[in-house]
């Protein structure tokens, strides 16, 4: 029996124990009730200051810290109608994109992370109510995130000093997913059953989700839940390869050509002229979860196990050969291999909220993920490398009964990972990674101006395996913020950080070929703790009838930690290096809602935002795939049994480019829809319409390594239908 094939085999025996063990390990997390079937979908919220005392059904903020201190300037909540709305691929990322200072990786409908603020990869954390995915989609653009949108409750986007209390990864901000695969009450009916359904034109997508919730009694309640999604190769608005590469390709046919290889000339030709869809770019997952949760008056506990699945395509950059190197009596055989990568994620969790009493702490609350993972990478059908990972991440924290003017929480996290590679292209060699951290956040005040206080110590070790080298890194990390809210409605701020970060293995110990992401990446074991300062000033609040949200930040970083092209060629890949040097970000996230008209059983709602960022290194260049300046305006009438929306969706010239980065182009999208609610006393069952891309463009988003190739889908007609009893 292998190691891989021992190590599941010994999980899922262990399951029990790893749960039960968890109980005692150090973790943290904090999530409302669920809402009742009749509770209105919640919409975009930008002001989650004092939730504490809403009712049922209303938002509330859960990941940890977040009810006891605000220092965050934006925060932005997706709820289970947002997720409907935009549920185009089953990837986190493109779900997101019309936030305020957020693009994404799309790397290939498969394979699509959060770019916050320009930050991406180890800078951006990606949570399940609190804690780590346990994934390695912070490693490399072409691993997926182990998150079906359509099975969440809400999203959390989390910006600013703060979500440094999830770990130094989250410098760039934090994306937190509520999920009901652990419940936390008991269900009003016998049963409560969640269903989300819907077809699209663009890929041929058939997905679903489903979950039941059942009382088993008094106290415990269990919970069940699944997912199906399949797409085809996605259709597209134009030529598959940006104009500059076309250009190219049709020059080298043309030397082709004249030098008598024909074949090659077509083959050329064939592929700059390939247009209407992006082949190699299916999907196909599925997803099941079951829980317990057991509720014993102001206290909750409760467990789950679950089974993440996909297969996707990589979409390879035509007219690029992959060479496999030289074979068996010394001949090189190079050609296309249609790649595609099979995920697998076996995942267990508990979570732990104690009343504690009238003391000096109010509660103890605990948080435990354990995940075995693993990544398999296909060169047509053979395996090409396996990525193999396990992990364990907990929190426990304390939270302070309030002291006159003081509050707060203090706590305590660790992060264990056990990686590996196996096959002829396993970049990264074996390592280990431990990571135990101290946190405390704290607010001072009751009057119109309010401290805020954050800081968390980490403390971490890197090892890899096989080179015989071990990093260890001891980082400190603080926040300080000053609130106002002597202006009725509103809500003032300034927050000041500082940022240290370990860097992570695939930064240090890469060194070889990378098949999916068609590069050879090379890290540097020498990289020093990448540090920050930060300032952001934020208002918010209300205007009128309506909301708004306005922020500005920077941010100077100390030896930022960059991947960038070389221009060098190592086994006919391009060669791209981790690099380290001084750099400065700085932007502004603006936000604005307001109705128009409202008559009570009308209303006419109009949303207005707008982001940029910047970000240049010490030697004047700019830091590579920074996301250009992105505006959103749209207009929305809404009624108890319907909704019309259409929005413009503009996003402008990115020509701030580092060498070898190829400029991309402004591109505006118009959207529809149409939502419907059947049920007058059920708001959760909604029937919608939408029309994505109506003009058929063909947008690219410049945070992405596979822009020149990989363009956004083209125009989209989707159906979907959620039900909720």
């Amino acid at each position: 029996m292998n190691n891989r094939t021992t190590r599941l085999a010994s999980s899922r025996l262990a399951v029990a124990a790893v749960i039960a063990a968890c109980a005692a390990v150090p973790a943290q997390a904090d999530e409302p009730q669920q809402q009742p079937a009749d509770a209105p979908a919640p919409r975009v919220e930008d002001d989650l200051h004092n939730n504490d005392d809403q009712p049922l059904g209303n938002i509330i903020v859960s990941a940890n810290g977040l009810k006891e201190l605000d220092l965050l300037a934006g925060t932005s909540v997706l709820g289970i109608e947002d997720v409907q709305r935009g549920a185009v691929t089953g990837q986190i990322g493109d779900l997101l994109t019309k936030v305020p200072g957020v693009s994404a990786t799309s790397f290939a409908p498969g394979s699509s992370r959060p770019v916050l603020r320009g930050q991406q990869g180890e800078r951006v954390r990606v949570l399940v109510d609190g804690i780590g995915t346990s994934d390695v989609s912070n490693t490399s653009v072409d691993h997926a995130t182990t998150i079906e949108p359509i099975t969440v409750e809400r999203i959390e986007v989390l910006r600013g000093p703060a979500v440094l209390l999830y770990g130094s990864q989250a410098i760039g901000g934090a994306v937190n997913v509520i999920d009901k695969r652990i419940p936390t009450r008991i269900p009003d009916e016998p049963i409560h059953f969640d269903a989300l359904g819907g077809v699209d034109t663009a890929t041929n997508a058939r997905n679903g989700s489903a979950s039941l919730d059942v009382g088993l009694t008094s106290n415990l309640v269990a919970h069940v839940d699944g997912s199906y999604r399949k797409s085809d190769d996605f259709e597209i608005g134009g030529f598959q390869v940006a104009p500059a590469l076309r250009a190219d390709l049709l020059a080298d046919a043309a030397e082709e050509q004249a030098e008598g290889e024909l074949d090659e000339a077509a083959e050329l030709r064939a592929a700059a002229n390939q247009r209407g869809k992006v082949p190699n770019s299916a999907v196909e997952s599925w997803t099941v979860n079951a829980g317990l949760g057991l509720v014993l008056g102001e206290s909750t506990f409760g467990a789950s196990i679950g089974w993440y699945d996909t297969n996707y395509g990589v979409p390879t950059r035509p007219g690029a050969g992959h060479h496999h190197g030289e074979e068996e009596g010394g001949e090189e055989e190079g050609g296309e291999e249609l790649v595609t990568i099979g995920l697998e994620q076996f995942r267990a969790d508990f979570k732990g909220d104690i009343h504690l009493g009238e003391g000096a702490f109010e509660r103890l609350k605990l948080r435990a993920g354990y995940s075995d993972y693993t990544h398999t990478e296909f060169e047509g059908d053979e395996v090409g490398t396996v990525f193999d990972s396990t992990s364990l991440e907990a929190r426990a924290e304390l939270v302070q009964n309030p002291d006159g003017r003081l509050r707060g929480s203090t706590g305590v996290q660790y992060q264990h990972r056990d990686f590996f590679a196996v096959g002829a292209e396993a970049y990264i060699p074996p390592n280990l990674t431990d990571q135990v951290a101290l946190f405390t956040l704290q607010e001072y005040g009751t009057g119109p101006f309010q401290v805020e206080a954050a800081a968390r110590a980490e403390f971490t070790k890197v090892k890899a395996r096989t080179l015989g080298i071990e990093r260890d890194y001891d980082t400190l990390s603080g926040a300080l913020g000053l609130v106002y809210e002597g202006v009725p409605g509103v809500r003032l701020g300034i927050n000041g950080s500082r940022a240290e970060r370990a860097p992570s293995a695939e930064e240090l110990f890469s060194d070889g070929p990378h098949i999916a992401t068609q590069a050879f990446e090379i890290g540097d074991a020498d990289l020093d703790t990448e540090r920050a300062w930060g300032l952001e000033v934020f208002a918010r609040g209300d205007i009128g009838a309506g909301t708004f949200n306005l922020s500005a930040y920077r941010q100077w970083f100390d030896n930022y930690i960059y991947l960038e092209e070389t221009g060098e060629e190592e086994d006919d890949l391009p060669v791209f290096q981790y690099l380290q040097q001084d750099a400065d970000f700085w932007g502004f996230e603006a936000e604005l809602s307001y109705p128009v008209v409202d008559t009570g059983s009308f209303k006419l709602l109009a949303d207005l935002n707008a982001s940029y960022v910047e970000a240049e290194l010490a030697d004047g260049t700019a830091v590579p795939r920074i996301p250009p300046l992105s505006l959103l305006g749209a207009l929305e009438a809404q009624t108890d049994a319907f909704d019309v929306r259409g929005e413009v969706q503009w996003s402008a010239k990115q020509d701030r480019v580092t060498t070898f980065e190829t400029p991309t182009d402004s591109f505006t999208l118009v959207n529809a829809l149409v939502a419907w609610r059947p049920l007058r006393d059920n708001r959760n069952v909604t029937v919608q319409l939408a029309a994505d891309n109506l003009f058929d463009v063909n947008a690219r988003r410049h945070a992405s390594f596979t822009k020149d190739f990989v363009p956004l889908v083209g125009r989209n007609f989707r159906a979907s239908v959620r039900l909720s009893f």
